[in-house]
C-alpha cells in the first residue's frame, strides 16, 4: 500500500481506539484516532479526499456515524467507510452499506477480521484512484482536440469509414483524412477502436 495513505478512526471508546490504533500501526499503517465526528470534521477533513480508509463507530455521543456518513458524502467524500458496530446495530449498518459504506463489522471482531476488512478497503480506494488517474489522463488527452477534430473523432469511434464522416460533416473526404491524422497523433492512440476505448474510459456516455 503507498506509505502516505492514512486510516482515520473514529470512536469515543478511549481504549478501544488505543488498541485499534496499535494493531493497526503494527501492520504499518498510518493511523489517525479522533474521539468524535466533531473532531474528525474539525481535524481530519484535509485528508478526507485523498487517500485512505474510514473506520466509525455507529454510536456516538453528539453526531452519530451515520451522520458523519451522510455529511462526507454531502461534502464529496470517496473515501471507504468501515463501519464498527455494537450488538444490536447490525440493521443501523446494513443501512449504512446501503448509503455506500465498504463494510461493517460487529463487536467483538477477531483482529484478523479487523485487518482484512482494512486491506480490502485500502485496495478498492487504490483501484479507484488509478481508476480517477486513467479517466484524468484519458480527458486530457482528449482536450487537446480542436471542436471538429472532436467530431470527427467521435464519428471515427463510432465505426464510421471516412467516406461516412465526410458525408455527416458535409466536409471532403479528404480533410476528413488530415483530421483524422491529427486526432490520432494528439490522443496518442493508433485506432478506430483504441480512439473508442479511451473516449469511454473518459466518459462512459461518449459515444451514445
Amino acid at each position: 500500500m503507498t506509505p502516505d495513505w492514512q486510516i482515520h478512526l473514529v470512536d469515543d471508546d478511549a481504549a478501544f481506539r488505543r488498541s485499534l490504533v496499535f494493531l493497526l500501526e503494527s501492520m504499518g499503517w498510518a493511523v489517525q484516532a479522533h474521539a468524535s465526528a466533531a473532531d474528525y470534521l474539525e481535524h481530519g477533513l484535509p485528508a478526507f479526499d485523498q487517500t485512505g480508509c474510514l473506520l466509525l463507530d455507529v454510536r456516538m455521543p453528539g453526531m452519530s456515524g451515520l451522520e458523519l456518513q451522510q455529511a462526507l458524502i454531502a461534502r464529496g467524500c470517496r473515501l471507504p467507510i468501515v463501519f464498527i458496530t455494537g450488538h444490536g446495530d447490525v440493521e443501523l449498518a446494513v443501512q449504512a452499506m446501503k448509503h455506500g459504506a465498504f463494510d461493517f463489522l460487529e463487536k467483538p471482531f477477531r483482529d484478523q477480521r479487523l485487518l482484512d476488512v482494512v486491506s480490502a478497503a485500502l485496495r478498492r480506494r487504490e483501484a479507484d484512484v488509478a481508476s480517477t488517474e486513467r479517466r484524468q489522463q484519458a480527458g486530457e488527452r482528449l482536450a487537446r482536440l480542436s471542436p471538429r477534430e472532436a467530431e470527427v473523432a467521435r464519428l471515427v469511434a463510432r465505426g464510421l469509414p471516412n467516406k461516412l464522416v465526410a458525408r455527416e460533416l458535409d466536409i471532403s473526404e479528404k480533410t476528413v483524412h488530415i483530421h483524422r491524422q491529427h486526432v490520432m497523433e494528439k490522443a496518442e492512440v493508433g485506432s478506430a477502436a483504441e480512439l473508442a476505448r479511451l473516449m469511454l474510459l473518459s466518459d462512459p456516455r461518449a459515444l451514445d
